[in-house]
């Protein structure tokens, strides 16, 4: 039985959402720290809701991010692809002056020496290892034995593309493929059921790298479109507020979060609170579809 819309809620969702910077890593924060309080991960998700307080405090002075023209945002459109080109040579130079404001604040964080370390190692970093790191980030080729320096890397790439993605016009977006913003291509990390005035019970997929939300299909994978073989799995107990979504056409999944039995789920904070659903949902055969900066190497 489908849950029931209220009256006068009727849905009738925009194509997408678009973030707010300056509240996306404050709410993130906040919400981490409230999934920290006696959860097995308790050190990590207290580690990441002090990274994601920097993440708004290096947005501070920043000058305006240099858009895309006007013509290439229609080019965009157009032809179906996302208006913020992950290779756009522009994101490099903005990249590193938050990533250097971001290590700066990352050193009065409170975390593990090996941690620790990986903030060194990306400070003493040259300009072109780190350019090279922010390719690495974009094109989700980020090698094994560096995870740990990758990590800061893609939180500052999440307020250079967050703030990009605020200045663009939701009502100038499309689609562009199965499991891709339609703002910068990326994936997602989770898909949200909302409870939104307008927007009731859809679902809206939460991009990993700029924070946009744009609506999509409920029971449809993520990942290939098929709306065969689509089932939910969840951990004993779990309410239905964290559910992954399984295809069997292409093995994978993507979690799903359901705003309407918790409205303070957050698609990044509350996909790392559940990795123990991960562990069990790839025991069972499936790939994990989403991206999460925050679980790499899971």
């Amino acid at each position: 039985m489908s849950e029931s819309v209220p009256i006068g809620d009727m849905a009738s969702p925009s194509f997408v959402r678009l973030p707010d910077p300056l509240a996306l890593f404050t709410l993130r924060a906040g919400r981490l720290r409230a999934l920290s309080g006696g959860h097995r991960l308790a050190p990590y998700l207290a580690f990441l809701a002090a990274l994601a307080d920097a993440q708004h405090a290096v947005q501070d002075g920043l000058v305006e991010p240099e858009m895309p023209s006007p013509e290439a945002r229609e080019r965009a459109r157009e032809f179906a692809m996302p208006p913020l080109d992950r290779s756009r040579s522009p994101v490099e130079p903005a990249a590193d002056v938050v990533l250097c404001r971001l290590l700066s604040l990352a050193h009065g964080i409170d975390m593990p020496d090996d941690a620790r370390a990986a903030v060194d190692r990306v400070a003493d970093a040259g300009p072109d290892a780190r350019s090279r790191m922010v390719r690495a980030v974009l094109a989700d080729a980020i090698p094994a034995d560096a995870l740990a320096e990758h990590v800061y890397v893609a939180a500052a790439l999440q307020v250079v593309f967050a703030r990009l993605a605020a200045g663009l016009a939701a009502d100038r977006l499309v689609p562009v493929a199965n499991g891709a913003c339609p703002v910068c291509g990326g994936p997602p990390v989770a898909s949200l059921l909302v409870g939104w005035p307008g927007a009731h019970g859809t679902r809206f997929c939460s991009c990993a790298l700029c924070g946009t939300l744009w609506n999509y299909v409920r029971i449809k994978c993520v990942l290939c479109g098929s709306t065969k073989g689509i089932s939910y799995r969840e951990i004993d107990g779990g309410g239905g507020i964290v559910q992954a979504e399984t295809c069997t056409s292409c093995r994978g999944y993507v979690k799903i979060l359901n705003q309407q039995k918790d409205p303070d789920v957050e698609a990044v904070a509350d996909d790392v609170a559940s990795l123990g659903l991960d562990l069990l949902v790839r025991d069972e055969g499936f790939r994990r579809g989403a991206v999460n900066p925050f679980l790499l190497g899971y």
